[in-house]
């Protein structure tokens, strides 16, 4: 069950925003044209790098970020777009 989605406007420099809702899960949604790579923290100074996640152009991906995750970092590896990440709870899509 989804509580709430944030989206990151992301681009080749790493950007972070705050998670929106309640929740154990999230699902990650790249509806950029680039791969993307995320990294979850607690607070804004977290920074994603071509050497964290990598979510593929076009796909999603539920992760169990814990209750102690507050905010999401992204960078592409090209060109900019939107990530979605849906908190909530649940394992299924």
């Amino acid at each position: 069950m989804v509580s709430a989605t944030a989206t990151l406007a992301a681009g080749t420099t790493s950007t972070a925003i705050a998670l929106a809702g309640s929740g154990e899960a999230v699902l990650v949604y790249n509806a950029s044209a680039a791969l993307a790579f995320i990294r979850f923290g607690m607070d804004n100074s977290v920074t994603a790098t071509s050497a964290d996640v990598p979510i593929p152009p076009g796909s999603r991906m539920l992760i169990h970020a814990g209750e102690f995750a507050k905010t999401v970092a992204a960078v592409l590896a090209s060109g900019s777009g939107n990530l979605y990440f849906s908190r909530g709870q649940g394992t299924v899509y």
